[in-house]
């Protein structure tokens, strides 16, 4: 590897880290780099998520504000996210990657139109919560299943994997864009972690890769939590769903 081509990856892992702590889709931005730069593609893949896991974290402390009084939650749909990621990466290591390839598309498109239609469906959402008798006001019980099964696909590839994760989650729980983008984070540095840990010991990592993305990432994160966490949520809506179709049209390419 040439010292430019080390220049490249970090810059690469810097944009995916602000990326993924703003919307979740940085691996866009690595994935397709490590693949030009002639690393092969499952090198590529469980690197890339590996070396994306200190960008997580990062953007995670970043947002630990908007996670204020979200603790029980994040931790119950902490557990969903560990057990998909760990599912997840044990399916990138045991099946063909066009088994769960085809379905990408699918999950991305789903996670795109979640996020456009989220504010009409939450109105709807409250106005049949107040006209129950119940003053209480939970989050619906098909998020954490949902959130488990996001976690599947991040711990098998993550590409726009924030994407599903805030259309799930601006649906089915009762809280502003930027306290669920916390959540988000937090998620998908579960499912990058618990995935991570495997393919440590399973996996065929290049390690220099891994250095530079990390680095990168972690810089990246701290961009992010920057400036995400001052975009105003229509803002923040309409940079999820521009990266969504991105990363749409770049898969079906």
């Amino acid at each position: 590897m040439t010292v430019w081509e080390a220049v490249l990856i970090a810059l690469a892992g810097v944009g995916a880290g602000t990326i993924n702590t703003i919307v979740g889709s940085g691996t866009l931005i690595t994935f397709p780099t490590l693949l030009a730069l002639g690393v092969p593609p499952v090198t590529a893949n469980v690197s890339n998520n590996l070396g994306l896991v200190p960008g997580s974290l990062t953007g995670a402390w970043g947002y630990r504000r908007e996670l204020r009084g979200q603790s029980t939650r994040v931790l119950r749909l902490l557990v969903a996210s560990l057990i998909g990621g760990a599912v997840g990466a044990v399916l990138l290591l045991t099946l063909p990657s066009s088994a769960f390839e085809t379905i990408v598309p699918v999950l991305i498109g789903l996670g795109v139109l979640l996020v456009i239609v989220q504010p009409a469906l939450s109105r709807r959402v409250a106005t049949r919560r107040e006209a129950r008798e119940s003053a209480e006001v939970r989050d619906a019980g098909w998020v954490w299943p949902l959130v488990g099964l996001t976690g599947v696909y991040g711990g098998y590839f993550g590409a726009a994997q924030g994407v599903l994760l805030m259309g799930v989650l601006g649906i089915g729980v009762p809280e502003p864009l930027q306290r669920l983008n916390a959540v988000k984070n937090v998620l998908a540095a579960g499912v990058n972690s618990v995935a991570g840990v495997l393919f440590i010991f399973v996996a065929d990592l290049d390690w220099l890769v891994v250095a530079l993305i990390g680095v990168g990432s972690v810089v990246g994160g701290l961009i992010g939590s920057t400036v995400g966490r001052r975009l105003p949520a229509p803002v923040l809506r309409g940079v999820i769903v521009v990266v969504g179709v991105v990363a749409l049209v770049a898969l079906l390419r």
